[in-house]
């Protein structure tokens, strides 16, 4: 199944980030920043760091605990560690499971796309972004 990620971009409006860093100049903080300038509503997930906000971003420890709908769920963790976020995406049915530039794992993503969520792999998100808008 082919993904029109400008159609996804455009018709989206809240983008979870996973694996968000507490660090500003941490790549996944500098794209959360980006989508938050760019219009999205935006909120972090990462359960291995305390801190509980940044830069206006709320921060939860995993994706059941976001308490509305969420459009995409943009991840910045290791391709082996996909398979531990699988069953809250699943659980979330966001829009779309987008996998940052360098993270792809065909095995795990498989059954959220059988779940009917598209799923994008080792693309970035902010140059998908700039390239569509």
């Amino acid at each position: 199944m082919s993904v029109n990620k400008c159609e996804l971009l455009h018709s989206s409006k809240t983008i979870a980030v996973v694996g968000i860093s507490r660090f500003p100049y941490r790549v996944s903080r500098e794209i959360a920043s980006y989508l938050v300038r760019n219009g999205y509503k935006v909120v972090g997930v990462n359960p291995n760091e305390s801190f509980h906000d940044a830069d206006g971003i709320v921060v939860y420890d995993s994706l059941k605990e976001i308490p509305f709908q969420i459009d995409i769920v943009n991840v910045f963790r290791k391709s082996e560690d996909i398979p531990s976020i699988i069953d809250d995406v699943i659980l979330v049915k966001p829009k779309s499971l987008w996998l940052q530039l360098g993270i792809r794992n065909d095995k795990a993503v498989h059954v959220v796309s059988e779940k009917g969520t598209e799923v994008i792999q080792d693309l970035c998100i902010k140059v998908e972004h700039s390239i569509c808008m």
